[in-house]
């Protein structure tokens, strides 16, 4: 199990279904809206506290995993 982070939205578009969350620590991950753990249109907003899984896909890229609005 990947250890769980606390980060910002960056920007989403939710006309392409993706955009990109800021941790901490300042690394940036690649999240899509499928990954977005809420009912409804899944999106973002600039600025919005969530919590993610961190993980990597097939090229080594930095992606965010079961995105929660954080409470």
């Amino acid at each position: 199990m990947s250890e769980v982070l606390k980060g910002t939205t960056k920007w989403f578009d939710a006309k392409r279904g993706f955009g990109f969350i800021t941790d901490e620590d300042g690394i940036d991950y690649y999240v899509h809206f499928s990954e977005i753990q809420m009912d409804g249109f899944r999106k973002l907003k600039a600025g919005q506290s969530v919590t993610f899984e961190a993980d990597e896909d097939d090229s080594h890229r930095s992606i965010a995993r079961n995105v929660s609005l954080e409470e």
